[in-house]
């Protein structure tokens, strides 16, 4: 049971975009497409996973007084590995999400799960805790893009294939803008707390 809170409270109780309100940087600026959301989004979750591993790890080694330098260290490990192959194999994906691939060296949410969680708990804890983050996080930036791109241009694309034809209706282009994120952000930040109070 406790396993499975480990796992789901970053995709629900402590979503990292929706209930904490951390990475809002990659969030508005990639969420203009499925494509883009799922791409960050899965980018994100290896660095997340492989870093919540090796610093679960070797905590136990790393002097206190430089264990942010340390961490940042291993994440930018990962960050270069996970770049370097989007660019190997899907050269598209890593032209459209550009300088936010490499931010995620210095990505809020990334560095405070290697502070506040992988440095102090147990590897089986920490692999579902990043888990849990990065479905949290992808989900939450797949919804907003979703949103923008269907209201933004009429139509929603996957990879290349249309999955919801159209336009069924005059699109309003402000969607695909930074006001259209901040709204839909907003939107969905306001259900989010309207259910928890719900089910509370």
């Amino acid at each position: 049971m406790a396993q499975i809170q480990e796992f789901t409270k970053g995709i629900w109780k402590e979503n990292p975009v929706l209930r904490l309100m951390l990475g809002l940087c990659p969030t508005l600026a990639v969420s203009t497409s499925i494509d883009n959301a799922i791409g960050m989004g899965a980018a994100f979750t290896v660095v997340l996973l492989g870093s919540n591993v090796v610093i679960s790890l070797i905590r136990g080694f790393i002097p206190k007084q430089v264990r942010i330098p340390c961490f940042i260290v291993v994440i930018a490990t990962f960050v270069t590995i996970v770049e370097l192959t989007m660019q190997a194999f899907q050269p598209k994906l890593h032209e459209a999400l550009g300088i936010f691939v490499p931010l995620i060296v210095v990505n809020c949410i990334v560095l405070g799960r290697a502070e506040a969680f992988a440095s102090r708990n147990s590897l089986p804890a920490s692999l579902l805790d990043a888990l849990g983050m990065g479905v949290g996080f992808t989900l939450a930036l797949s919804v907003l893009a979703f949103v923008r791109e269907l209201l933004g241009t009429g139509t929603v694309s996957f990879f290349g294939h249309i999955i919801v034809p159209g336009p069924l209706f005059q699109p309003a282009a402000i969607m695909i803008l930074p006001p259209g994120a901040f709204v839909t952000l907003g939107l969905m930040m306001a259900l989010m707390n309207k259910i928890g109070e719900r089910q509370s």
